[in-house]
């Protein structure tokens, strides 16, 4: 993958012909988070990492929506929904040339390249951050996010066993893939 520079803000048609604006996250977007969050699948946040139907969590997320060490973006349907939400976060310290993305697709805007477009652009921040090194983690039933990040060039650099432990108590391995930048 050749990373090229961030577009936001910008329109994208996806494979079934729907059409977002893909922007950065905003003050007021709060609602819209939050109702992403709930119309999401149960299963989604057994182990996410950041829970969007919190407004508290939603609140501290667009609160740092200008932080220097982070990037935020959001995929917006015509009607004015969000339908996606993407971060990289640069690390701290001796790994302060490392970002970390997380990517959320609502369930009516999955397998139509939304995803892709969305971690595309994210990398892409994460660059212009200062990274030289992307990652992304997941639990390995995650295979359509592993697919995402696979075909945009990512390697598997490590599998944890019994690394996660969801809302419900189960214990799930969570898989590690990173891209070095270009």
């Amino acid at each position: 993958m050749t990373t090229a520079p961030p577009q936001v803000p910008f329109s994208a048609t996806l494979r079934d012909g729907r059409t977002v604006m893909i922007r950065l996250l905003e003050a007021g977007d709060n609602e819209r988070l939050i109702a992403l969050g709930a119309a999401l699948p149960q299963n989604d946040w057994l182990h996410a990492e950041n829970d969007l139907r919190s407004a508290e969590m939603v609140g501290r997320l667009v609160n740092a929506r200008d932080a220097e060490h982070w990037r935020q973006i959001v995929a917006v349907a015509p009607d004015g929904a969000i339908v996606a939400y993407a971060s990289a976060r640069l690390l701290p310290a001796r790994s302060s040339h490392v970002a970390d993305i997380q990517l959320i697709v609502g369930e009516a805007w999955r397998r139509c390249g939304l995803g892709t477009v969305m971690a595309g652009e994210i990398v892409a921040h994460a660059r212009k951050l200062g990274a030289a090194k992307v990652f992304v983690d997941m639990v390995e039933e995650q295979t359509a996010g592993q697919a995402i990040f696979t075909r945009l060039g990512f390697k598997l650099e490590g599998r944890l066993v019994n690394h996660i432990r969801d809302r419900q108590g189960n214990l799930h391995n969570l898989v590690v893939l990173a891209y070095h930048v270009e």
